[in-house]
């Protein structure tokens, strides 16, 4: 059974968390440092999975200074007092969901090896819990509302050398995670709908591309998977698919294992570089020449379970080696291929001793890390048996995912020794529990009024954050329901076509809607204005005049003429107003084409 969770992160528009810096975004580098970052026990002498896989990677961290960082972003000097701006917003964000506010902010250090956060951890404090929020599908509860650090943001990386620029470090984030109690990928999105407008009605969040991540907590067997980082909401719903169709697979491949119940204890590393000498494999080749080794395992019972029409585990393999930097894995399901002959592929099975329905998987590495990778494989392969894998994966942008590391555990969070607790009072509570904004619903039906439209036109403008563009073109000609045409029809449909629609700014559309109130143009105009101007990067209203009634009668007149005859269809009438508006390009108000046509098809007798 499919059952979600998200967890919203969202950036706040105030100073940093733990210093006075900007939270703006700078490109302007002053310097840089250079880290190397390590895991560390927890207090029970334990280590993070996900920290231990991360550190494998063995990567150096490059750190570039900008005007809007300081020591406390180096970890050079501790954290100064907490923004309470932040937490304020925390708080009403909070109870805007109904939580129970805690009585004491305790920060705590959330390990993070990945470089993203110069001190090896982020920092984190709960501020409420057991909260819920009631939608048309049911209640979902708000397990925990956290303030938390912005990471540093990621700007290259290659050959282990990963650069991060301090700009975004420390940023204040807000972290608002509901319960495991959306049953569709639909409501997945609703719900991420809802949290976005409720976090945007504070007026105190960044706007634009990465100021608001989602992660999806998903689960169709029991075992939870992570989806870790999505940015765009209309992926939202599709990577929730994706994920309950490869998490189905997974469980059925189990009870294939099970039926076929092989030996999977006793895998062994084998070195086969020898096989490969004269090979006609580039891959293969190349590697050779860096003077790596080809290993490989005998995987029993597995023949047919790394790719076949219903099977993709040497997919689930492959993203896993990649992680710890190896580009992927051959396995027998596919092979001879990628320039593996058919002799090769013999000598491997005598090698691997493989029967009929085993299976065989070799990499190309460095010898110490191909092990490595190899005994992650093995292990992997091992918990297929138990379905679905508990682990973190990224979102792709067709809507897929794949395998980042192992899921977090507790190990990986301790006590924040330089913050102090912080008091959280009831005065504060009561201010802002008079500072709650009107809810989602009444949003949406405040916005649906004001302006004119439809309940389904206003969601549309609240759930693609459009409110105050469309507030400021409705101030300059107040007609709804053609603002929203532009905004979400026309535009839309001009990107459709394969132009580059970036340029249409809120400077271009205020001189539009201007020209509109001022009768220099109709509104028919604006698809044409707008493709002239993607085109020759000027706005040009003359050529758009309207016509005078005189002039536009003479066109429709003649245009009568010329394909009465013609026309067979028993919509004349349509079909004339397609000629002619199209004819016309955007020099005359529809409703008034359609007025002068009726009149002179009724003076001929012609039918509509």
């Amino acid at each position: 059974m499919f059952k979600a969770g998200i967890e919203i992160h969202q950036q706040l528009n105030t100073k940093k968390l733990f210093c006075s810096c900007d939270s703006d975004l700078n490109d302007r580098v002053l310097g840089e440092f250079t880290r190397v970052l390590r895991p560390v026990q927890s207090e029970l002498g334990e280590y993070d999975a996900a920290a231990l896989m991360e550190s494998m990677k063995r990567r150096t961290f490059v750190y570039q200074v900008t005007e809007n960082s300081c020591l406390v972003e180096m970890d050079e000097e501790p954290p100064h007092d907490v923004n309470m701006e932040a937490l304020e917003v925390a708080v009403l964000v909070s109870l805007m969901f109904n939580c129970r506010i805690v009585d004491e902010v305790h920060f705590m250090r959330k390990i993070v090896i990945d470089g993203s956060n110069t001190t090896g951890f982020q920092r984190t404090a709960l501020i409420g819990m057991d909260g819920y929020i009631d939608t048309k599908f049911g209640r979902i509860s708000i397990r925990s509302v956290c303030l938390e650090e912005e990471a540093a943001r990621k700007i290259d990386e290659k050959e282990g050398i990963a650069v991060y620029r301090l700009d975004r470090l420390g940023i204040p984030l807000i972290e608002i995670t509901t319960g495991p109690d959306l049953k569709s990928p639909q409501e997945v999105k609703m719900a991420a709908q809802i949290l976005g407008y409720a976090l945007r009605s504070t007026k105190k969040v960044r706007r634009g591309l990465g100021s608001i991540r989602q992660d999806l907590n998903i689960s169709t067997d029991g075992e939870r998977v992570e989806v870790k980082g999505v940015s765009r909401l209309n992926l939202l719903e599709k990577i929730a698919l994706y994920e309950m169709e490869r998490q189905e697979m997974l469980s059925s491949l189990a009870e294939e294992i099970k039926r076929r119940n092989p030996d999977l204890e006793h895998i062994e590393i084998l070195d086969v570089t020898d096989i490969f000498r004269e090979t006609k494999s580039k891959l293969i080749r190349n590697g050779l020449q860096k003077g790596h080794r080809v290993l490989g395992i005998r995987v029993p019972g597995f023949s047919g379970l790394l790719k076949s029409d219903r099977y993709r585990f040497g997919k689930e393999l492959a993203e896993v080696v990649k992680v710890i930097g190896i580009p992927g894995i051959f396995h027998s399901d596919e092979l001879p291929n990628y320039g593996i002959g058919e002799n090769e592929v013999r000598l491997l099975r005598e090698k691997f001793s493989t029967g009929d329905n085993d299976a065989f998987i070799i990499i190309v590495a460095e010898e110490n890390k191909g092990k490595e990778a190899l005994l992650y494989v093995i292990q992997r392969i091992r918990k297929a048996i138990n379905g679905v894998n508990p682990e973190t994966r990224g979102p792709r942008d067709d809507g897929t995912t794949e395998f980042l590391r192992p899921l977090p555990g507790s190990e990986r969070m301790y006590p924040e020794t330089d913050v102090p607790p912080i008091r959280i009072t009831e005065e504060m509570i009561e201010r802002l529990k008079g500072m709650i904004p009107k809810s989602y619903e009444e949003a949406i039906r405040d916005i649906s009024e004001r302006y004119g439209i439809s309940m389904q036109q206003a969601q549309q403008i609240l759930d693609e954050n459009r409110e105050d563009d469309f507030s400021f073109f409705y101030s300059i000609y107040p007609d709804g329901n053609v603002i929203f045409r532009v905004l979400f029809n026309i535009i839309p449909e001009i990107e459709g076509e394969g132009l580059d629609v970036s340029s249409i700014d809120s400077g271009v559309l205020e001189k539009i809607f201007s020209a509109l109130a001022e009768g220099r143009i109709v509104k028919e105009a604006i698809p044409y204005i707008l493709r002239d101007f993607i085109a020759n990067g000027r706005i040009q209203f003359d050529e758009f005049k309207p016509m005078d009634e005189d002039e536009l009668q003479a066109i429709i007149e003649s245009v009568v003429d010329e394909n009465i005859g013609d026309l067979k269809s028993r919509n004349v009438e349509g079909a004339l107003m397609g000629i002619l508006m199209e004819k016309l390009r955007g020099r005359a108000d529809g409703e008034m084409v359609n007025s002068i046509l009726r009149r002179v098809l009724e003076r001929r007798g012609v039918s509509k």
